[in-house]
């Protein structure tokens, strides 16, 4: 009877035991990278990192991330795999490295702006018993250091739930790709707002009125979130990477005002390192 009861006892603290967090492998440690992958080391998950200038994985390391020599190296043995890339050369760059590297179980979370269309070319190469997730998300250094990030998930975000709810607010927008679609659609429309407020502020000066009057009246409105952008500070989105998803958007579509908003980004090249408030600047 009393081992009975024992096993009765030992089989329910196996029921109720916590699962082992998952091993993360994190590739791309920019702006946003470095703060999502301390997000995920501060919440206990085994963390190896890879970033192309390794210096940026020292303060993680020195926290008891692991850093890995290349790509292939940091996803051999993780559960998840997690990608912030600066565009879509650099996505399919890593994916010939850590594909053949990718065991199956493993679940590859792509939260770069890279469209749907590489989306769609990286899930077609996918190992079998490998899912990919594309999460682009939306938000700030500031947001993605507090774990308050939007993130826009294509794909069956079960299994990395825990991850994803680490970093933000998960909205499901359907199959592979709808998640880099819908990223298209709102980082195009704040970056067409960024542009059309410096084009408000230019005319406001044009008619002698204060530059403060105009953004305040602005706040007000309905360009209240433009404004913010605009004027933002303790951010970093360069206007390179600007660029590039507005590239990404009138790709997809006739565009003709974000293609007009492409050439102003590009115009000058000092202008493509700063932030993209520079723009109303």
């Amino acid at each position: 009877m009393e081992n009975t009861e024992n096993n009765d006892l030992a089989r329910k603290q196996t029921q109720t035991q916590t699962p082992a967090p998952q091993r993360i492998a994190f590739l791309g440690l920019g702006s946003m990278g470095l703060p999502m992958a301390r997000r995920l080391l501060d919440a206990g998950h085994p963390l190896t990192v890879w970033n192309r200038t390794a210096a940026k994985a020292d303060a993680l390391v020195a926290d008891g991330a692991a850093r890995a020599a290349t790509p292939a190296d940091a996803v051999r043995d993780a559960d998840v795999v997690v990608t912030m890339l600066a565009d879509p050369a650099a996505a399919l760059a890593v994916a010939d490295e850590i594909l053949p590297a990718l065991r199956p179980g493993t679940h590859w979370i792509d939260t770069s702006t890279v469209g749907p269309d590489t989306v769609r070319a990286l899930a077609a190469r996918l190992p079998e018993g490998v899912t990919l997730i594309d999460a682009p998300v939306m938000g700030s250094v500031d947001r993605a250091a507090a774990g308050e990030l939007l993130i826009l998930a294509g794909g069956d975000t079960v299994p990395v739930a825990a991850v994803l709810d680490r970093l933000g607010a998960v909205t499901p927008c359907g199959g592979p790709g709808t998640g880099a679609a819908l990223k298209l659609v709102l980082i195009n429309a704040v970056i067409g707002g960024v542009a059309l407020v410096a084009e408000a502020l230019t005319l406001a000066d044009g008619l002698g009125l204060p530059r403060e009057l105009a953004l305040r009246t602005l706040s007000q409105g309905p360009l209240a979130g433009a404004v913010g952008r605009a004027t933002a500070t303790g951010s970093y989105f360069p206007v390179a990477l600007a660029a590039k998803d507005v590239a990404l958007a009138t790709g997809a579509a006739k565009l003709p005002v974000l293609e007009a908003v492409h050439a102003a980004l590009t115009v000058d090249p000092a202008l493509l390192s700063e932030d993209l408030s520079a723009v109303a600047r």
